[in-house]
């Protein structure tokens, strides 16, 4: 019996990423973002969803991705995922959200040496599809311990 994982896709930049269903906890619109003073530079603010504070990543600043040319009718898919990492909701900023995808585990394939930007070690593996590749995002190793701290403390 082949594994299957699912994946929510969306767009930074050109590229297509994907992340696991069980990471993403939910999907949001743009929200008013309220800038933090001395935050990381990829640190976009903080929101307040029903109550909860959530830091707001910026991946494009992250990793020096450009931002997809965005038509009106994709601003209004463009938003926030909403993810757990160590029990600390962030939110990440995307150009746009696509579609869960059902993936076989044979079909993903190492990622290549040189991609988009983003460095190997936060890049689970790389996936064919119809538009080309799907990256899939090892949402766990974006930040380092550290910056998980800073991130916490910007909370307070």
């Amino acid at each position: 019996m082949s594994e299957q994982s699912q994946l929510v896709t969306f767009q930074l930049g050109e590229e297509l990423y994907g992340v696991n269903i069980m990471d993403v906890k939910e999907i949001v619109r743009v929200q008013d973002i309220r800038a933090i003073p001395n935050a990381p530079v990829y640190v976009e603010g903080i929101f307040n969803l029903r109550s909860e504070i959530i830091p707001i990543i910026n991946l494009h600043k992250r990793f020096h991705i450009k931002k997809a040319f965005t038509s009106e009718e994709d601003e209004l898919l463009s938003g926030f995922i909403i993810i757990e990492v160590d029990r600390m909701k962030l939110g990440v900023i995307i150009d746009r959200i696509s579609r869960v995808v059902t993936v076989e585990k044979e079909a993903v394939q190492p990622p290549p040496q040189m991609l988009s930007g983003i460095g190997a070690e936060y890049i689970q593996g790389v996936v064919r599809v119809e538009e080309g590749y799907l990256i899939i995002l090892n949402i766990r190793d974006l930040f380092n311990p550290k910056e998980l701290q800073k991130i916490a403390d910007l909370r307070r």
